[in-house]
């Protein structure tokens, strides 16, 4: 079973860098704000089939009124954030500083969650943020917008990802999924209004491979977990970089510098280690990293950690 949980990873993550190489191109020549405004309305008919299947009793109402408000505004800034980082930045790169979300979930969950972190985990949150700052090389490399918005994808899809940690038990899937596209539509359809440009059909086909292939690999990473464990299937997420290396160097003539390797290997050296002490049976009572098992870093996904929680309920 963990080798079938584990092929399902490796090819969602693959499916989920495609998805990002879309953005990337269409990025090229759109706004942020017009790629995820029609990848949004594009995902709506998708995800609403998913939710037609929610058989828990209530309405739409928030539980959590505040916390889905912040979970919300999280969600639309990532969205933004990760496109745009997406759109500037070499792939590889861009992935280096995304992979600094999980160290950022240990660190967050400390005053969120109230979740205790010692000192071996602690030590590679640590280890794993300055192998961000290799990346980035501050002082010695000019730090673009591009920069800052993938620091800021990472850091508010750690938050985002807290905050369901912190009440998805309380609120139903549909209005964990529901208020984030709906804030997405809302948001980028006003900001649309200054940066819209026609699009061929060539691009629109793109916009819905977006949508697409966020659902597919969605769909595919829920099979992944319930056919493997949490520990087999988390550090496939790490596979994107081999992607991301072939289709930079492949499609966009992009080379990956020394500086990028080995701050890349630091953090998911630590992001591993991370996973592998959350995993060890009676050693890690407290394991954000693995109960966090959806990638949010794009607007076009959706949430898998509650679809997961409602199978098993089911099961």
């Amino acid at each position: 079973m963990n080798l079938k949980g584990l092929l399902y990873a490796l090819f969602a993550f693959a499916v989920y860098a495609t998805h990002d190489v879309v953005i990337k191109y269409l990025g090229a020549t759109y706004s942020p704000f017009q790629i995820i405004f029609f990848s949004t309305l594009m995902s709506f008919p998708l995800v609403s089939f998913m939710l037609i299947g929610d058989q828990t009793h209530g309405n739409l109402r928030p539980v959590h009124p505040w916390w889905i408000a912040l979970r919300t505004v999280c969600t639309v800034i990532t969205g933004m954030s990760a496109f745009y980082a997406f759109s500037v930045l070499p792939l590889a790169q861009t992935y280096a500083i995304l992979f600094a979300s999980p160290l950022l979930i240990t660190l967050m969950s400390i005053p969120l969650l109230g979740e205790k972190v010692g000192l071996h985990r602690g030590a590679a949150v640590i280890v794993g943020l300055a192998g961000v700052f290799i990346v980035l090389r501050p002082g010695t490399t000019e730090l673009t917008l591009g920069h800052l918005a993938g620091l800021s994808a990472a850091m508010f899809s750690a938050l985002a990802s807290i905050i369901v940690r912190k009440i998805g038990r309380e609120e139903r899937s549909v209005v964990l999924m529901l208020y984030p596209m709906a804030a997405n539509f809302i948001v980028m359809a006003v900001l649309l209004a200054f940066v819209y440009q026609p699009m061929p059909l060539l691009h629109l086909g793109g916009i819905g491979v977006i949508s697409l292939f966020g659902f597919v690999a969605g769909l595919c990473l829920i099979a992944a977990y319930k056919n493997a464990e949490a520990a087999i299937v988390a550090p496939m997420q790490y596979s994107q970089i081999i992607w991301a290396t072939l289709f930079g160097y492949l499609l966009f003539g992009e080379s990956v510098d020394r500086a990028t390797i080995i701050g890349t290997s630091v953090i998911i050296i630590s992001g591993l280690y991370i996973v592998f002490r959350e995993s060890r049976g009676g050693k890690s009572e407290n394991t954000p990293v693995l109960r966090t098992r959806s990638r949010g870093a794009t607007a076009a996904t959706f949430r898998i950690t509650h679809m997961l929680r409602r199978a098993k309920q089911r099961g």
